[in-house]
């Protein structure tokens, strides 16, 4: 397929800048995929599709405070630094992202606060923004990334842009039920750090946040249980290749970047059970579907893992593991629109964003979600 086959129109209104007021009440699309139809529905409805028995797989990987801001030494340049990895604990080597690039070299030194307990010197180029940095402080090994961690910002991603003028804040409070004499910038700030992570999130290495799981609530879960529908966690640690155009139109020749996956032997299990019983396996969210479907065998055999993907699907492809899948909607010639079209068919999926799109629905992190089931 090519890439213009995926393109699409979302109005900028409907970019959602801000998540729902309680997670689970996010709309929610529902396709049939053997048929075509849609329904629409809320997240919290999402049981009425699933049996005692069924299955989900959730991603536990927690977002860290990736985005930061230093000082250039001599030009007092402000500078964006984005934290990718940690490439060496005990010599503070770090992958990073700068903007802007073109006034970062090699042997430059950046300022992350007042005091100067945390600097930073530029090692080496990695790519076009790509640095290498070592970090120099005077925090021992066990203090220096939480320091590190306290200087950042969430990483929310470009096209979540608020202009904080008086008529958004009252929005922004109004819905999320704050009050007049508190500080709504603040309130803001928080709401990002608990919401740009879902409840599941425990195994820190993420720099963008697991979309789907966030529409997932306590709440929720407990009914799941209630129901009798089991979850297992795995974890994929999510990059920032999952913002990176395809800007071939030659599928065939993209490449995306890895991401590290831990598949744990407790979920090869509960997954081998599911398949016995021919009961359902919903993959929530792009990159759980991408690393089953790398580390399944050519029998149809789950394993444990714990490696790197840059496993790349769009259709046609055949799904071994998961036989319905929960999703956000996704931008146009975006690598994630493509595997939601080879799960769901491709004219199936793109007649579900075209209605999406005349309904209203929100797009993004912290937009709706779409629910594809047989």
């Amino acid at each position: 397929m090519k890439l213009s086959q995926f393109k699409f129109k979302v109005p900028d209104e409907q970019i959602a800048q801000y998540p729902t007021p309680y997670r689970d009440e996010a709309r929610m699309l529902v396709l049939h995929r053997t048929t075509g139809e849609v329904e629409h529905k809320q997240v919290k409805d999402l049981i009425q599709f699933f049996d005692e028995g069924d299955l989900f797989i959730f991603n536990d990987t927690k977002v860290f405070p990736a985005r930061m801001y230093a000082i250039k030494e001599k030009t007092l340049a402000r500078i964006e630094v984005f934290l990718l990895r940690e490439l060496n604990h005990e010599m503070r080597y770090w992958d990073v992202v700068v903007d802007p690039a073109r006034k970062i070299r090699i042997g430059n030194k950046l300022y992350f606060d007042e005091e100067n307990t945390i600097v930073a010197e530029v090692i080496d180029n990695t790519t076009s923004r790509g640095r290498t940095l070592r970090f120099l402080t005077d925090y021992d090994q066990n203090e220096f990334v939480p320091h590190l961690y306290a200087l950042g910002h969430t990483p929310l991603p470009k096209y979540i842009y608020r202009p904080m003028d008086e008529e958004v804040m009252k929005s922004f409070c109004r819905d999320f039920h704050i009050a007049e004499d508190e500080d709504c910038e603040m309130c803001l700030k928080q709401m990002d750090e608990e919401r740009y992570q879902s409840i599941f999130a425990s195994k820190v290495g993420a720099v963008a946040a697991p979309a789907a799981c966030m529409h997932f609530s306590k709440q929720l879960l407990k009914r799941m249980e209630i129901n009798g529908i089991d979850y297992q966690c795995m974890t994929s640690h999510m990059s920032l290749g999952n913002f990176k155009p395809v800007e071939v139109e030659d599928l065939t020749k993209h490449k995306i970047d890895s991401e590290q996956i831990i598949l744990p032997q407790e979920l090869v299990d509960a997954v081998e059970r599911v398949h016995s019983t021919s009961h359902r396996v919903c993959a929530v969210g792009t990159e759980i579907m991408r690393a089953l479907e790398h580390v399944v065998g050519t029998g149809g055999q789950l394993k444990a893992y714990n490696g790197w993907t840059n496993k790349f699907i769009f259709p046609p492809y055949d799904f071994t593991v998961a036989n319905s899948f929960f999703v956000n909607f996704y931008p146009s010639e975006s690598s994630q629109l493509m595997m939601v079209a080879a799960f769901g068919g491709y004219d199936n999926v793109m007649a579900a964003y075209q209605t999406a799109v005349r309904e209203g629905y929100r797009f993004g992190d912290y937009g709706d979600a779409m629910l594809i089931v047989d």
